[in-house]
């Protein structure tokens, strides 16, 4: 017998009432919620015959919707491999439909496996203040927390956490033993998670020395590191070799635009959404760090090369970001991995040897070739969005021929 699901799925060898168990009442939902998703007709099948026998499955075994978890979807896959050869995709469909139920309430929500730790709740304690009390971005609270869980668990280890019994010794002790195995900048960002922690422990009561000042500097030259720049030929040649004849293409050449011309961070890429451009100024709204907002000048290729993605190639999605993915689920990025990737795709395949692989070398590529064309520090840090001038600064490395002309004659003249 044929079922038909919706216009696009007919599910062979049904019952002519259609599928039976548990989750047949969300079988046309969620083969919508898959359209929606920018999913072809064939995976759309595939995944509805599999939900469809997941649900006969469970309907045999007399388990409800309410009482169905992630485990079910294991001991399913077990039992159909029996007979068959095991398809790697299948536990992924699977995982599509156990989120798509838990937000449509038909099932509970994932059961915390094993309770937290002393150290780990002091640690979500502190994360929810970094959060709600202090805003911070999510970067931040990403990078520090995970410092904190393991400072607690390094003094405190599975026992209660008793922050008053803190001392400073405890303090140097752990910077001591995990900087000398931690990059420079990896450093510094524990030693200011820790000031963090310490500063909210005292305004908790909890702690009455200030533990903060005893968080040990970790020394680093000034501006020890030349910025690695993308040369202005390299980034043209990497232009020239994408193909904007296809989806892919339109997309990546505009991304690639707004990181060379206007210096964005990859993360400004990602976050950006339909309403930031304002087509009739011609102002792009960018978010910063912090969640610092700040206008800027839309160029009239970045635009024209914006506008041909967004009518020609971006498929349709309930996503308002502007960049999407090009394959299903359509959404956007996850997160700034996603621009990494299209760079490095793009510049291997492009055969470029540029700097890094990265997309942060266009911002200093940008700031180089403005240095070189004779802006001064204060516009060149305006247009990258720097709040201190000192974060400019660093790119006087890079004029080396201005650098010479400071350079003292060695004693003795060349032997």
């Amino acid at each position: 017998m044929r079922y038909r699901i919706n216009d696009q799925v007919v599910l062979l060898c049904m019952p002519k009432d259609g599928p039976v168990g548990p989750l047949a009442p969300y079988l046309r939902s969620f083969a919508q919620f898959l359209s929606q998703q920018g999913y072809t007709r064939c995976y759309l099948r595939r995944h509805l015959m599999l939900a469809t026998r997941f649900s006969h499955w469970l309907q045999h075994r007399h388990i409800r919707s309410r009482r169905i978890s992630s485990e079910h979807v294991r001991k399913y896959l077990r039992h159909r491999y029996r007979d068959r050869q095991a398809n790697e995709g299948d536990s992924a469909v699977l995982g599509h439909l156990i989120e798509f139920l838990r937000t449509k309430r038909a099932i509970p929500d994932a059961k915390i496996s094993a309770p937290l730790s002393p150290a780990e709740r002091c640690a979500r304690s502190y994360e929810r203040y970094l959060r709600e009390d202090r805003a911070l971005a999510k970067a931040t609270i990403v990078n520090y927390v995970p410092f904190i869980a393991d400072f607690l668990r390094d003094r405190f280890g599975a026992r209660p956490v008793r922050l008053s019994r803190l001392r400073a010794a405890d303090v140097i002790r752990f910077v001591q033993s995990r900087a000398r195995r931690l990059h420079v900048k990896r450093a510094k960002l524990m030693t200011g998670a820790l000031r963090s922690f310490f500063q909210y422990a005292r305004l908790r009561g909890e702690v009455t020395l200030d533990l903060a000042a005893a968080v040990p500097i970790v020394a680093s030259w000034s501006m020890a590191s030349i910025p690695r720049a993308i040369a202005p030929e390299q980034t043209r040649k990497l232009l020239a070799s994408i193909d904007r004849k296809t989806a892919m293409g339109r997309r990546d050449y505009a991304i690639v635009l707004l990181l060379a011309r206007l210096g964005l961070r990859s993360g400004e890429v990602t976050a950006l959404e339909l309403n930031d451009i304002d087509w009739s100024t011609g102002q792009l709204s960018v978010r910063g760090k912090a969640g610092r907002r700040s206008e800027m000048p839309l160029p009239v290729d970045v635009g024209r090369a914006v506008a041909a993605y967004l009518r020609q190639a971006r498929p349709p999605c309930t996503s308002r970001r502007v960049f999407v993915r090009t394959k299903a689920p359509v959404r956007g990025f996850l997160g700034v991995s996603g621009v990494g990737s299209i760079i490095r795709h793009r510049l291997q395949r492009a055969g470029i040897i540029a700097p890094t692989y990265g997309a942060h070398q266009f911002r200093h590529g940008l700031a180089s070739d403005m240095l070189h064309r004779g802006a001064s520090l204060a516009e060149i840090g305006a247009v990258l969005g720097h709040q201190h001038p000192d974060t400019t600064r660093i790119y006087t490395k890079i004029d080396l021929k201005a650098l010479h002309t400071l350079a003292q004659p060695w004693p003795g003249g060349v032997r």
